[in-house]
């Protein structure tokens, strides 16, 4: 037993240096997806009050955030596919440097037309989060999956924590957002530089050390270290059965699985995560102008507030579980009266009469939209069963960005008519999924719980969507 355990402190000796090599590398990425985060966080919400300044009408806003949301959803899985062909360090190299041209020609964006070029390949091209998570994932041990990606969203939401802040006080500076924009822009050059310079022998050695199969994972390593490699072949599925399909083939495939599952019995589900997707981004679409047009609230203000309710919604986790005690672990029911608050919150807000009222507001509805997002992803997966739950999730996203394409239109209608037209219309879309939930109450917490949402299924994925809370939250400013 003494020789056996002399053995065990020898191997892990010998394995150090590695282990020590492959923390480094996730500590770079955690840095990337911190400074990304923290770039863009500065300029998108003050999106609206530039394009205002420029004399764009508020429908000639919605119909330019529309377009990004058309191009993000269009070119998500064509980059995604590009990813596992070219390798995970071309594709994000890219992907940065294009996303750091589209904040350049923001910085220099002097009437609608820059604008509007300028948000062309950021739209196309700022998938760094994605790919970054996808790098991740080959790198790690499956067991160690979701630590890690937690980690890597937490880093990341600190940085949309704080640049609101910054961004906030730079505006105000004479020329300010043209400034900011060309801070960001200097952040992800310094983020392509990170890159480049990553210890990708490191992460190699990391993969190697966890023992997962060169076959699983040749795209990330296929072209990362520069030494002239063979072309990456494409990563194949765990089963190792079905070879790579090209991107078309792809979205096509995609495009059927999200018919196939929205109009199946499952469409309430969906129909519920759509309305009330929008109506956050409804609230969140003028958010900082409105609070201007209003209450006379500056930029830098309104930059701390959406920093404190960012925090405060990636803080909702610690009351989270003693709700769903209460609730008897029944999330269908937490999701039923958290969309019932979130629609009240929106019509307070949007008849508030003072800061301090719209400041109230503000924070409830961060940790509302935090709990009730939670339980509709969690619904999702109940409802889809295991063996379908990666599609289950894919379409719930894949809404979730159809959403991003409406908001901005009817953000811009709305604004045509009230600067608090996109909260008033939120709520009423809250309400008509509150009605969709309440017509399905066996579903929706009509007493008691079917057997396939149980305790253990929900807590299981608390920790996964409160890390990814102000992510999601990121989204619904078309970063």
């Amino acid at each position: 037993m003494p020789r056996q355990e002399s053995g065990t402190r020898a191997e892990a000796r010998a394995r150090g240096p590695g282990a020590i090599g492959a923390r480094r590398f996730l500590l770079c990425l955690y840095l990337v997806g911190f400074l990304d985060l923290f770039g863009v966080s500065m300029v998108v919400p003050l999106l609206s009050l530039h394009v205002k300044s420029l004399g764009a009408s508020p429908t000639v806003a919605g119909i330019v955030g529309s377009s990004y949301g058309i191009l993000q959803l269009f070119s998500s899985t064509l980059v995604g596919c590009w990813s596992d062909v070219v390798g995970r360090r071309s594709s994000l190299l890219v992907c940065i440097l294009f996303s750091a041209l589209g904040y350049l020609i923001l910085g220099a964006s002097t009437n609608v037309f820059l604008f509007a070029l300028a948000r062309v390949p950021v739209g196309i091209f700022k998938h760094t989060l994605s790919i970054s998570r996808a790098l991740l994932s080959d790198l790690v041990a499956e067991k160690e999956r979701p630590l890690v990606i937690g980690q890597f969203n937490a880093a990341s939401s600190v940085g949309f924590i704080l640049g609101p802040m910054v961004g906030g006080y730079l505006t105000e500076l004479d020329g300010g957002f043209y400034l900011t924009a060309f801070i960001c822009f200097s952040v992800f050059i310094l983020n392509a530089g990170l890159v480049w310079l990553f210890p990708w022998c490191e992460a190699k050695l990391c993969s190697a050390e966890k023992g997962l199969p060169a076959s699983k994972h040749p795209a990330p390593w296929g072209r990362t270290d520069g030494h002239g490699q063979e072309a990456a072949t494409p990563r194949q599925s765990p089963a190792g059965a079905r070879p790579a399909r090209p991107p078309w083939l792809e979205v096509a495939s995609t495009l059927r699985d999200m018919k196939s599952l929205i109009f199946s019995e499952m469409w309430d589900i969906f129909a519920v995560r759509l309305l009330m997707a929008v109506a956050v981004m409804l609230y969140y679409s003028n958010f900082v102008l409105a609070l201007e047009e209003r209450f006379g609230v500056r930029p830098r203000a309104a930059g701390y507030l959406i920093s404190y309710s960012s925090a405060l919604g990636a803080l909702a986790g610690l009351a989270l579980g003693p709700l769903l005690r209460l609730y008897g672990h029944d999330g269908r029911a937490v999701l039923l009266h958290s969309s019932a608050l979130t629609c009240l919150l929106l019509l307070l807000h949007a008849a508030a009469r003072s800061v301090a009222v719209a400041m109230l507001c503000s924070s409830l509805l961060a940790v509302s939209t935090a709990v009730g997002r939670t339980c509709i992803t969690d619904l999702q997966l109940a409802a889809g069963g295991a063996q379908a739950s990666g599609t289950v999730i894919g379409v719930g996203q894949s809404v979730t960005a159809v959403g991003r394409i409406i908001a901005p239109l009817l953000s811009g209608l709305a604004q045509e008519v009230s600067p608090c037209g996109p909260p008033s219309l939120g709520a009423a879309l809250a309400l008509v999924a509150i009605f969709i939930m309440s017509l399905n109450r066996a579903r929706y917490g009509g007493g008691g719980g079917s057997d396939k949402f149980k305790k253990h299924h929900l807590n299981s994925t608390l920790y996964r969507q409160l890390c990814t809370k102000t992510i999601r939250t990121i989204s619904v400013f078309q970063i």
